[in-house]
């Protein structure tokens, strides 16, 4: 009786409606992909040339005074890419006792995103940190300086600042600042990221890829840090430097031109 019954559903009209909507839906969507070029999976796209291959000259006045590995594969598993480079750089024109001397610049590039793992609110609140403010600011920098006039161009970007919880310096603030290049557009959050990886419906490829940094001083072998305002300042300088470089020798042209 209860196989008869069960047979009876499967020929219910809104059962045999419910899988020919079904069918229809799923035919269709197979025919927009192949008529439309919709790609729901995407193809891999490397980096033109490898990220620790950046032009240290390109960046001056900044100079690279560590280049730091990550030495623990789970890590690396974690972070979801081979493709970073984690320098220490110093700004050769800035004061000794400058709170911007200093700048770990952390840059990781994603080939095969399908997801946006890790941005600093989440990996600094992970290891004991509290987040005190989150801020969206602009930097401009330049297009073209050989020109006549310096033409200019607006980057969104996230300002963060974090205290250390339950530790003997956890009243010390610092502030670490980041932005994504996504598809050759600039993001300054994961949400507006995942926004612009989920634009691309009718590419081949997308890509992703974040530029993280954090400036400080060092003031009797310990380290300090600036607020916000000089944060931004020297954005804008190290963004300048850094941004185009990356532009011309490392992520991809975009947009790619499909084979």
């Amino acid at each position: 009786m209860a196989e008869k019954k069960i047979s009876r559903v499967y020929l219910q009209p809104a059962f045999l409606i419910c899988v020919l909507v079904l069918a229809v839906a799923a035919a269709g969507m197979s025919i927009a992909i192949k008529s439309f070029g919709v790609y729901l999976k995407k193809m891999p796209l490397a980096l033109k040339t490898p990220l620790d291959s950046l032009d240290e000259a390109a960046l001056a006045p900044y100079r690279v005074v560590d280049r730091q590995k990550i030495s623990g594969q789970d890590i690396i598993e974690a972070l979801g890419t081979t493709d970073y480079i984690q320098w220490l750089l110093e700004d050769s024109e800035a004061a000794e006792d400058s709170g911007t001397r200093f700048c770990s610049l952390f840059i990781t590039y994603y080939e095969l995103p399908d997801r946006v793992p890790h941005v600093p609110e989440e990996c600094y609140t992970g290891t004991g940190h509290q987040r005190l403010a989150s801020d969206a600011f602009a930097i401009e920098i330049p297009v073209d300086q050989s020109g006549p006039t310096a033409a200019t161009r607006t980057i969104p970007a996230r300002y963060l600042v974090f205290t250390a919880t339950g530790s003997h310096w956890s009243s010390e603030k610092f502030a670490v600042s980041y932005l994504f290049n996504v598809n050759g557009f600039y993001a300054d959050s994961r949400e507006e990221a995942r926004t612009a990886l989920n634009r691309n419906i009718f590419g081949k490829y997308s890509y992703f890829s974040k530029v993280e940094w954090k400036f400080y001083g060092l003031r009797y072998g310990r380290p300090f840090y600036p607020g916000k305002d000089e944060v931004i300042t020297a954005s804008r300088k190290l963004l300048a430097a850094v941004l185009p470089e990356l532009e011309a020798e490392h992520w991809p042209d975009w947009p790619v031109e499909d084979e």
